[in-house]
């Protein structure tokens, strides 16, 4: 077994670890509980790329700190307060664009459900990725802004703060970055909901009263003026931003590559933090977006307006939850990841690999890239991985299994299988059990719903004429070579027969036409995926008998 922190190599440090140790550094001294934070605007589609900052890296680096004996927490910041653009993609949702067009300018909580099955915009968008944020996270403490605004003394606090003595230190300190359009002197940084036309990003704040803690302002867009309270309203975006920090204590918290330009937007607030409302701002991390490909094709970077991508939802109906950590940990943050759900078995068998590498089971000569597999291994791990390695079934064998096997009782049948070919070997844990159920339930999705054409068969349950016609004369004597050596064989497993292919020597020619052939007579077609681990998982008899038929009917075209 590996201990993480010990024999898990000491001298080779994950970038999660670093940031960390920036943490406790940081904020040891000053903070009770260290609050890793993540930031998500719900203004369409919940994509996996958010997986990435805003969960996998803050959950990794509060397990760390766990790890070490801090105290710590995970927190989502939803920014429910934002305007709603009014994108084409956005306005799409709706069956009518044109009358949704009505709705630019609200909070992200005030516009409706395009499908009138939630109570909002929010809810309908976050039910894909809030429902299944247990499978990337644990613990994970979700807030909108609307609640900070309502309930949150500290956020009042600071809303205060800003309105009133802080006000013109602020603005100098923002205009530091505006260049060329700066804003006046007397400017108000607060942006209530206009009660007549319900817009937030068209209302000008007049006055604030302390006392009554009421805002006056005047709508551009439908020239009502009206009052309203603070929790009726937000602070402008960076003022917000700064504003979540004070309120929530936050740490920790990444940031897309859009904010972390020098003297870009993270500078401004960190700058506000320290000089404005005097407090240590957050240690950040920057991190690249990730791209979205589909049928071969990069398609760019996923887009919650946008609507690019696909959810996480989609994603663990297909693969386990910890394979994406896997893949967000092991890569450096500021690196491009793209992703397509067409390629899930590659994922998933870099997965295994890292797996088998952190239980000493494989290795690589690099060793350092061996520890790094090994701890990015670990830290995907969403509980204590077992003390013994468990037992692997391949994607594409499970692939290949669900295909063949019979569909009632299918996962007794799929065990029965992996006991005959040798894959288990001894009684299984329930641990084991349930990630070989897992598995096959995920393959079985995305054969149904992703797989490229060439993973789709079905066994031929009858040889046709014209199958019979398109095997090709000249690979017969190596079907029969074929047929012979798989009969001798003890054990019917997909390295034997894979062994067996391997021992008969063919021309190029040859090459082509004897496995067109071999998938002619299973599947009825000319191509297919890798064909060892499809005929490991059927009778061996039932295999024999279809070469003998192919053979009988050439021996009698003799």
């Amino acid at each position: 077994m590996r201990i993480f922190g010990s024999e898990l190599g000491e001298a080779m440090v994950h970038w999660a670890e670093r940031k960390a140790e920036e943490v406790v550094k940081t904020f040891r001294e000053i903070r009770d509980v260290l609050v890793c934070n993540g930031g998500l605007s719900v203004s369409g589609l919940q994509h996996v790329g958010r997986l990435r900052g805003e969960v996998t890296i803050v959950d990794t680096v509060r397990k760390i700190l766990e790890k070490r004996g801090y105290e710590a927490k995970h927190t989502i910041v939803l920014y429910t307060m934002d305007a709603w653009k009014g994108k084409e993609t956005q306005l799409k949702q709706f069956s009518d664009p044109e009358e949704a067009k009505a709705f630019t300018g609200r909070p992200l909580f005030l516009v409706p459900d395009p499908q009138e099955c939630h109570k909002n915009w929010v809810e309908h968008y976050w039910e894909n990725f809030g429902n299944y944020l247990q499978h990337f996270a644990l613990d994970v403490e979700v807030v909108s802004t609307k609640e900070l605004y309502e309930k949150n003394m500290r956020m009042k606090e600071f809303i205060v703060k800003t309105l009133t003595e802080k006000r013109s230190e602020a603005v100098r300190t923002i205009n530091k970055y505006r260049g060329r359009n700066p804003h006046p002197e007397d400017w108000i940084p607060f942006n209530p909901i206009c009660e007549k036309c319900l817009r937030i990003d068209s209302t000008v704040a007049v006055s604030f009263d302390e006392k009554t803690g009421i805002i006056e302002y005047i709508c551009k867009a439908c020239g009502n003026e009206g009052r309203q309270p603070l929790e009726r309203g937000k602070l402008t975006w960076r003022l917000e931003w700064v504003g979540v920090w004070y309120s929530m204590g936050v740490s920790f918290e990444p940031y897309g590559k859009d904010h972390a330009t020098p003297g870009g937007s993270r500078d401004s607030c960190n700058d506000l933090a320290r000089n404005v409302y005097r407090f240590e701002p957050p240690v950040g991390l920057p991190y690249e977006w990730v791209g979205y490909s589909r049928k071969g094709v990069d398609v760019g970077d996923m887009g919650s307006s946008d609507f690019i991508g696909f959810t996480p939802k989609d994603w663990i109906e297909v693969a386990e939850g910890e394979v994406l950590r896997y893949i967000y940990l092991f890569t450096q943050p500021m690196k491009r990841i793209v992703l397509s759900l067409e390629r899930v078995p590659l994922y998933v068998d870099e997965y295994d690999k890292a797996e088998r590498i952190y239980y000493g089971l494989e290795a690589l000569r690099d060793t350092e890239e061996n520890e790094r597999i090994s701890k990015s291994y670990y830290l995907a791990q969403l509980r204590e991985p077992p003390s013994e390695p468990p037992i692997q079934l391949p994607y594409l064998h499970a692939v290949a299994l669900i295909q063949v096997l019979p569909k009632h009782d299918m996962v007794r049948e799929a065990l029965k299988r992996l006991e005959k070919t040798g894959l288990i070997k001894s009684k299984i844990t329930d641990f084991e059990l349930e990630r070989i159920k897992r598995r096959l339930i995920n393959a079985q999705n995305w054969i149904a719903s992703y797989a490229p054409d060439r993973y789709k068969i079905s066994l031929l349950p009858h040889l046709t004429a014209q199958v019979l016609r398109s095997i090709d004369r000249d690979v017969i004597p190596l079907l029969k070579e074929l047929y012979d050596k798989l009969e001798e064989l003890e054990e019917w497993t997909e390295d034997d027969i894979k062994q067996v292919m391997m021992s008969i020597k063919r021309t190029k020619h040859q090459e082509r036409e004897f496995f067109k052939a071999l998938y002619l007579m299973f599947f009825g077609r000319e191509y297919g995926p890798r064909i060892a681990p499809y005929l490991s998982f059927i009778d061996k008899s039932w295999v024999l008998n279809r070469l003998r038929e192919v053979l009988k009917y050439y021996a009698k075209q003799e």
